[in-house]
């Protein structure tokens, strides 16, 4: 795998970024206590791709610039840093830098990704982040919002490995 130039990381990057956004703020479900989106999609991508300093700087400035200029209820940097750390679990877990991930390897990696993020961070962090804010009880938020999760952790797992794969000959052509 060829080293990829910093100004396509940055391209590469504002686009994740402005994808991100958009599939967080306007093609995605929220109620004040639940949210179904694909945000994930492109912090994958941007993790496989780009590795974890930059999947952070695209999850914490797509939670920010979403907030500033679109916001859904009121602002809490918890979410901002569950954001963050979710980039952080997907660039550590599924970036490999010199050589790309087979088959196998990129199941195994999105399952052990997307299951930390699921459990460490959509689950019991956000959960915590909402107590606070609405102070409610954290076992009747966290049983509404663990059947959401567990739905989605398939969902999440098999849309990264079709897509992934499906856009193996694009990557290899434009993007690395």
């Amino acid at each position: 795998m060829k080293k990829m130039s910093k100004t396509k990381k940055l391209i590469l990057s504002a686009l994740l970024l402005t994808l991100t956004i958009v599939l967080s703020r306007f093609l995605s479900i929220k109620t004040p206590l639940l949210s179904i989106n694909f945000s994930f999609v492109p912090l994958i991508l941007a993790a496989i791709w780009l590795g974890p300093k930059y999947t952070v700087l695209i999850a914490g400035l797509s939670d920010l610039i979403g907030a500033i200029l679109f916001p859904f209820g009121e602002f809490f940097i918890g979410f901002t840093f569950s954001t963050c750390l979710a980039g952080l679990i997907y660039g550590l877990v599924l970036y490999k830098k010199d050589e790309e991930l087979t088959n196998k390897q990129l199941i195994i990696r999105l399952i052990i990704s997307c299951a930390l993020v699921t459990v460490l961070v959509n689950t019991v962090l956000n959960t915590l982040w909402l107590v606070i804010m609405y102070n409610k009880a954290f076992i009747v938020l966290f049983a509404t919002r663990i059947v959401k999760e567990i739905v989605m952790l398939p969902i999440e797992v098999v849309t990264m490995f079709v897509l992934v794969n499906s856009l193996k000959p694009i990557t290899k052509k434009y993007v690395i």
